[in-house]
C-alpha cells in the first residue's frame, strides 16, 4: 500500500493513499464503510499493524469499485512528507562502494571499521520536506548536493531490537534526498563534529511510505534481514547522472536498527536512512570525472545544484521525488562572518 500524507484545500494535514493514480482520503474513505482509522499518519503509525489491516480493506473496496468517497482534487491539495514530524530521523552510510569512492577521490584508503559495523548520524527531524519546491540559503548553493537514499520508517517502538527480530519493526520503506551544502560540510567536520548546518536544512522523503506487503516481489529474505532489489537513478534537469540498486547495500536495515536501538527507544515513525548509493552524489561523482579527466589531460569542472535546477530520485517500486530548487531572495550568508585567524 502507498500511504502519504497531504493537506487539504482547508489547510488540514490528512492522511492518504495512492490508487489508481489518484489520492484518496483514508480515513475519509473508512468512514464511508463504517469503519475507524486516524486522520494523520503519525496517529496511525501509532497503532500500525492494526490500522494497516484496516487501510487494505478499504483499498480493496476502492479495488472492486465501491469506495463512495471520490479522489482528491489534485489542484487543492498540497503533497507533503509521507511522515510529516517523524521524532527523529538518522541516516546510515551503508553502501561500501559510494563509501570507498569517495575516500578514493579523496587519496585516502577505505577505512577498515566500515567492515566491522554499520554507522549512521542524527539529522534534524524538523527539517523534513517533501516533493515540490524548496528554498535554499545563499551559503547552501556553495556546492549543493543531492543524496540518492531509501528510508525506513519504524512501525512499532522496540530497545535493542536484533538484527534477526528487526524486520516487524519496519512500517516501509520511502525515498530519501539528503540534501548538502559542501562546503559548510567540509569547513565544519575538519573539527571532527558534524555534520551540522552542512545537512541540517532539507532532508526530503516521499513521494509515499510503501509498505513492504507491496514490496514482497523485491524482497530477499537473509539471516541478516530483507535485502531490497530495487533500482535506483536520479535526474538532474532531467538527465540521468547516477544508477545504482538498494541491494548493494553492505548492511541491511535491520542490522542497521540493531545498531540504532542499542540502549535507546526507537519509536513508530523514526525515519532511517540508508546512506548514499554508489554514485548517488555529486561529491562523489565530481571526484571520479576529476580523476579521469586528470588522467586523460583534459580540464574539468564540477557540477553542483543551481537555482531553478530541477532533481529528480527514483527507486523501482517507491516511486519519484521531484524538487524544483529556488535561492531565498535575501542574501544571508554565515561563510562571510567567518573570523580571521
Amino acid at each position: 500500500m502507498k500511504l502519504l500524507s497531504f493537506l487539504n484545500s482547508k489547510n488540514e494535514e490528512r492522511l492518504g493513499f495512492w490508487f489508481n493514480q489518484k489520492t484518496y482520503d483514508l480515513q475519509n474513505c473508512a468512514q464511508a464503510q463504517s469503519l475507524t482509522l486516524p486522520s494523520t499518519m503519525n496517529a496511525f503509525l501509532q497503532n500500525f499493524d492494526t490500522n494497516l489491516k484496516v487501510a487494505h480493506t478499504v483499498q480493496a473496496a476502492c479495488q472492486t469499485g465501491n469506495c463512495q468517497n471520490k479522489a482528491e482534487d489534485p489542484h487543492h491539495i498540497k503533497p507533503l512528507a509521507p511522515v510529516p514530524h517523524p521524532p527523529s530521523c538518522r541516516d546510515a552510510y551503508a553502501f561500501r562502494q559510494h563509501v570507498a569512492a569517495a575516500r578514493r577521490n579523496r587519496g585516502t584508503d577505505m577505512i577498515a571499521e566500515f567492515d566491522q559495523f554499520p554507522i549512521f548520524y542524527f539529522t534534524n527531524h524538523n527539517a523534513i520536506v517533501g516533493e515540490g519546491t524548496v528554498t535554499f540559503e545563499k551559503d547552501h548553493f556553495e556546492k549543493l548536493d543531492f543524496e540518492l537514499e531509501a528510508a525506513i520508517v519504524i512501525g512499532k517502538a522496540g530497545k535493542n531490537i536484533e538484527a534477526k527480530d528487526a524486520d516487524a519493526f519496519i512500517a516501509g520503506l520511502t525515498i530519501m534526498n539528503d540534501f548538502s551544502a559542501r562546503q559548510l560540510q567540509m569547513e565544519e567536520m575538519k573539527m571532527n563534529l558534524g555534520p551540522a548546518k552542512g545537512k541540517d536544512f532539507a532532508t526530503a522523503i516521499g513521494p509515499w511510505l510503501v509498505t513492504l506487503d507491496e514490496l514482497e516481489p523485491y524482497i530477499q529474505k537473509t539471516p541478516q534481514g530483507m535485502q531490497f532489489n530495487l533500482k535506483m537513478t536520479a535526474f538532474h534537469n532531467e538527465k540521468q547522472v547516477s544508477s545504482g540498486n538498494l541491494k548493494e547495500m553492505t548492511y541491511t536495515f535491520s542490522e542497521i536498527i540493531e545498531r540504532c536501538s542499542y540502549g535507546v527507544n526507537l519509536y513508530p515513525g523514526d525515519v532511517i536512512g540508508s546512506g548514499t548509493v554508489g554514485t548517488g552524489c555529486y561529491m562523489e561523482l565530481n571526484g571520479t570525472w576529476a580523476r579521469q579527466a586528470k588522467e586523460q589531460g583534459k580540464p574539468f569542472t564540477p557540477v553542483w545544484l543551481n537555482p531553478n535546477d530541477v532533481i529528480e530520485l527514483e527507486i523501482e517500486g517507491l516511486g519519484r521525488l521531484k524538487h524544483m530548487i529556488q535561492k531565498d531572495p535575501q542574501d544571508r550568508s554565515i561563510l562571510s562572518k567567518k573570523k580571521n585567524l
